[in-house]
């Protein structure tokens, strides 16, 4: 009878670390676009008349932007959580891999701006 009580345990604390994990990984996506989209607002619209429009913010860094944002905390959570077994490490870990993340596209991912046509060498 102890033994069924403890898998009965373990299942719920496994299946609750799933859905904590899938959270995480929901969570450092939603973070990574949010990030990503005043950034890339640019080459989408294209400035002046649209001659700087690069769409291929759209299709290359947003799709890349926003696996990567799931899989850091995701990574960090789950790695984290089988070294220590102590949820509350994992979580601080995946968290504070998300900020560091977040962090890092901050200052090395910028789109290219090219500057307005009216800005040239003068007349």
């Amino acid at each position: 009878m102890g033994k069924e009580r403890t898998d009965r345990t373990t299942d719920a604390t496994s299946k609750a670390s799933g859905i904590a994990g899938f959270l995480l990984a929901g969570l450092g996506a939603t973070t990574g676009t949010l990030v990503w989209a005043p950034r890339a607002a640019f080459s989408i619209n294209g400035g002046f008349e649209g001659h700087a429009r690069d769409l291929s913010v759209l299709f290359v860094d947003l799709p890349l932007i926003a696996f990567g944002g799931a899989l850091l905390p995701l990574l960090a959570w789950t790695l984290t959580g089988r070294l220590t077994r102590r949820p509350w490490v994992a979580l601080l870990a995946a968290v504070t891999v998300l900020a560091l993340g977040t962090w890092g596209l901050t200052q090395w991912w910028n789109p290219g701006r090219q500057p307005d046509p009216g800005y040239g060498p003068g007349i």
